[in-house]
């Protein structure tokens, strides 16, 4: 009971201590916005069901069919091998969900019904019981429930048809029922570990250094660049609290790598803030080349006897701007940057073009990247 009273002291201190820290570091990042903890996370779940109700909007496919039968089957009603149910009012679907971490059994969850077969609408369709299965194949949830489509189509007699949005794919709110919870390892151990978000040697080590000025030398250490391992109370209370006070950490994230990240589809260009342009010399001009083809008609004198024929009349064009040369650099910001691209003049599709020659000079110090 003693070391009990002098670990919730210990906490409370630091409590006092991260309140002032907070105040000073406002302007950093969150840690619980930076990184996640290790092995809390939330799982994928996935089913097969039957949406009936539909205004003969749904599909005629085989396993349609026979999976209706099969279902009719379970109520005692028996339908003749060979027959065609004939129902356009059904429709197979694949139902998906995400289980969060800490999710309970009782609890309910969002379900998304998208359409496997040649159904044209899910519109006012009801899901029937649905189990929803992990990766193990255990059942996690049952869902059911009506769906809510946000699309919309219509046909015309003559074949025209319109459609607004996708409306073969449709939402249940809180469509699922929980029934087997997801064993957590939040609660073993000694430790927890922060993966951050984006890998980082200088933000691993920030997050170190915040965390142990402020609970003591030696309750985190680094691992590698997205990894920290921070000691951890063992009983459920203080770890929740502990946790809430260390996510709340504010810390300097590193900065980014110098990177240029090109966009060759929509000519989007963004250029870091690291970014470093040694001088360089720069000309840029435009060729442009016109070709015009007119038919011209070639027709004898009066008394001659030639026959009038078309002739074709082909004129070229070859137009050169005069490209100046300009001096590129050295640059040092990224106003630098955007001002000596601003003074080269050249549309985006030729600034790319620009970069990747300076890349392949060496006079471009960042990672040129084209997706």
């Amino acid at each position: 009971m003693k070391n009990r009273l002098v670990s919730m002291k210990v906490y409370s201190l630091a409590l006092i201590a991260f309140s002032l820290f907070y105040t000073e570091l406002a302007l950093a990042d969150r840690l619980k916005d930076m990184a996640s903890i290790e092995g809390i996370r939330s799982n994928q779940l996935v089913g097969y069901g039957l949406v009936v109700g539909l205004d003969g909007t749904g599909d005629k496919t085989d396993f349609t069919s026979q999976t209706f039968s099969n279902l009719l089957d379970k109520f005692g009603i028996t339908i003749p091998t060979g027959e065609d149910i004939g129902s356009k009012n059904i429709a197979a679907v694949a139902v998906h969900a995400e289980l969060p971490a800490f999710t309970k059994p009782g609890q309910r969850i969002d379900v998304t019904v998208s359409s496997l077969g040649d159904s044209k609408s899910l519109r006012g369709g009801s899901l029937l019981m649905t189990p929803l299965k992990g990766a193990d194949g255990r059942i996690y949830a049952m869902s059911q429930g009506s769906l809510v489509v946000g699309g919309f189509g219509a046909e015309g007699s003559d074949g025209s048809s319109i459609t607004v949005n996708i409306p073969s794919v449709g939402r249940i709110p809180n469509g699922a029922t929980v029934e087997r919870g997801i064993d957590s390892p939040f609660n073993r151990g000694d430790t927890l570990t922060f993966n951050l978000h984006h890998p980082d040697f200088t933000t691993a080590m920030n997050v170190t250094e915040q965390i142990n000025d402020l609970l003591g030398p030696g309750t985190a250490y680094a691992q590698d660049s997205a990894s920290i391992q921070v000691k951890a109370p063992r009983d459920a209370s203080q770890r929740v609290a502990y946790m809430s006070m260390l996510e709340n950490l504010s810390v300097d994230p590193g900065e980014a790598p110098a990177k240029v990240i090109i966009n060759s589809r929509t000519g989007t260009i963004v250029v870091g803030k690291n970014v470093k342009v040694l001088p360089a010399a720069i000309t840029h001009g435009n060729l442009t080349v016109s070709i015009n083809e007119d038919l011209d008609v070639s027709q004898p004198g009066a008394f001659g006897d030639g026959e009038t024929v078309v002739v074709p009349r082909t004129d070229i064009e070859i137009e050169q701007e005069q490209g100046r040369m300009f001096e590129f650099g050295p640059a040092t910001t990224l106003s630098e940057i955007v001002q000596a691209v601003n003074q080269v003049g050249a549309a985006p599709g030729d600034i790319m073009a620009v970069l990747e020659a300076l890349k392949q000079a060496g006079a471009l110090k960042a990672d040129l990247i084209v997706i």
